[in-house]
């Protein structure tokens, strides 16, 4: 659908987005004049209206309601209406910017016979946050999934989903404490950059920029070994991500996991994960020095055996070397491999994925991740498909391909047990990863429900600190950029040990909201 022109009449910045969320969900474009526009103007109108008593029919919460104006090009003109009210325990802002949300949804179903999508007016990252928090309320199962669908207009489906899920993760979240940390290490380097990709990563360096890196990069693992010693963290996981780290060279790669491995581990640790990506980088001295080093955990992430793909997207690599390498690390005995698999990738089509996850089961990983393509700003991909040289799947034959892969990793005793959403991600799915029991990635569950402090270390790497006094994450990031990283790596340093020292030292913040 498209329409010329549209208005607003409040103009804070949350009611902005959320009001662009429900159309880019629609595809409703905001084209300017055009002659074969649907609609000359929508002109949104969200309200506030006074609570209701129970002797009225209300809850005593808060209200609201959304008037949208629909002008046709033809001068006719339409007006629809939708309201609701808050539950007791929203807070008043937030229930008043999803009910806006909401009632807006709720119009363009109605009123455009628009298809309901699967999660409704659920956007954020980590649906399963939502879950716990009614969860921790004292809400059961039952409860849990009607509200998810009567609040945010859910489907059962996705409800059924991620509410067992969270459940699931519970034993695991309670492993961890407010001196419990995992640490997170960036190489942000890769041997190419595939056609998808909008992360923070640069192509393989020269020797030069490579050892400098090494430098920088030594200074601020210390930095983060002195505040593990200075707070009494405990280290419960260590996820060495990128980029590619194994895209470093066979001397650099062992140089890093070493000291990785002398800074951090001990045998009270849970997980030692490295994302080893993709065949082109692997060889057997790396390989060698992940089972030296404890390395507990590889990704291995083929995205597709389809070899049409894998040339399409830039890999560099075949489907028999994705299965080689997966033999390689069977044989060394590393304890758990991990396969990601992207669904909605230029070209390809339901058969397509089936033969992937065929392929892939075959070889016997314990975890695969199931994740939807994301359009994301900055990637060829994105540019690409602005010049019209690219298409992608249909969101119809894209939940098919999530249909086709659930379904086999379900034959292979897998279950889901952890889950992330990402804007404009084909067909509004989800990535998903699902594993068989005893297989759980102790690091996944803990980043995405964000209930464990992370220490970042490296070129992009973020640390999140779990503010247990105020019930929140507070953030501190290094740069993207290799450059600035490299240069002002003592200010980064710095910008971390703040932050820590404030939630966790001597003379805290005390109770204040982040």
């Amino acid at each position: 659908m498209k329409i010329e022109t549209l208005t607003l009449n409040d103009h804070q910045e949350v009611v902005v987005k959320i009001t662009k969320e429900v159309l880019n969900l629609f595809k409703i474009e905001v084209a300017g004049p055009c002659f074969d526009a649907d609609y000359a103007q929508f002109s949104v109108v969200h309200r506030k209206l006074p609570p209701l008593s129970k002797n009225e029919g209300g809850n005593g919460c808060v209200r609201a309601e959304t008037l949208l104006y629909a002008f046709r090009p033809d001068g006719t003109e339409a007006c629809y209406r939708e309201a609701g009210q808050g539950a007791p325990d929203e807070r008043e802002s937030a229930a008043y910017h999803r009910l806006f949300k909401r009632n807006l949804y709720r119009i363009f179903l109605q009123h455009f016979q628009m298809p309901p999508a699967p999660w409704g007016i659920l956007h954020g990252v980590r649906p399963t946050k939502i879950v716990h928090r009614w969860r921790q309320g004292g809400m059961d199962k039952a409860g849990i999934i009607e509200r998810l669908m009567d609040d945010y207009d859910c489907g059962r489906e996705k409800a059924e989903l991620i509410v067992p899920m969270a459940f699931r993760q519970v034993p695991f979240l309670e492993t961890s404490d407010e001196k419990t940390v995992s640490i997170y290490v960036g190489i942000p380097f890769c041997l190419t950059r595939c056609l998808y990709c909008s992360f923070p990563s640069n192509l393989l360096p020269g020797e030069k920029t490579l050892r400098k890196f090494m430098e920088v990069f030594a200074k601020d693992l210390a930095a983060v070994q002195q505040a593990i010693a200075k707070y009494g963290f405990r280290v419960q996981n260590i996820y060495v991500g990128g980029g590619t780290p194994t895209s470093l060279p066979d001397a650099y790669f062992d140089e890093m996991l070493q000291s990785v491995c002398d800074a951090f581990w001990n045998e009270d640790i849970a997980e030692f994960t490295v994302e080893a990506g993709r065949p082109d980088s692997m060889s057997a001295a790396k390989v060698e020095t992940m089972k030296r080093l404890h390395v507990t955990r590889v990704s291995v992430n083929p995205q597709s055996m389809q070899q049409k793909t894998l040339d399409r997207i830039g890999r560099r690599h075949t489907p028999e070397q994705v299965e080689e390498m997966f033999h390689a690390l069977q044989v060394a005995g590393i304890p758990h491999i991990n396969m990601d698999v992207i669904l909605g990738l230029p070209g390809e089509t339901a058969d397509d994925v089936r033969d992937t996850m065929e392929k892939i089961t075959a070889l016997g990983p314990d975890d695969i991740t199931l994740h939807a393509l994301a359009i994301k700003r900055g990637s060829r991909l994105q540019k690409m498909m602005e010049e019209q040289h690219v298409e992608l799947p249909s969101d119809e034959e894209t939940r098919k391909m999530s249909e086709v892969a659930l379904a086999a990793v379900k034959k292979e005793g897998m279950r889901p047990y952890y889950l992330y959403r990402q804007g404009y991600q084909s067909g509004d799915l989800e990535n998903i990863g699902c594993c068989k029991p005893g297989a759980e990635g102790m690091y996944n569950i803990q980043i995405m429900e964000e209930h464990q402090t992370i220490l970042g270390i490296g070129g992009a790497a973020a640390t999140k600190v779990v503010d247990w006094r105020n019930h929140c994450l507070r953030s501190a990031f290094n740069a993207k950029d290799l450059k600035t990283y490299l240069r002002d790596i003592d200010l980064y340093i710095e910008k971390r040990a703040n932050l820590l020292e404030r939630i966790y030292g001597n003379e805290n913040e005390g109770d204040k909201p982040c």
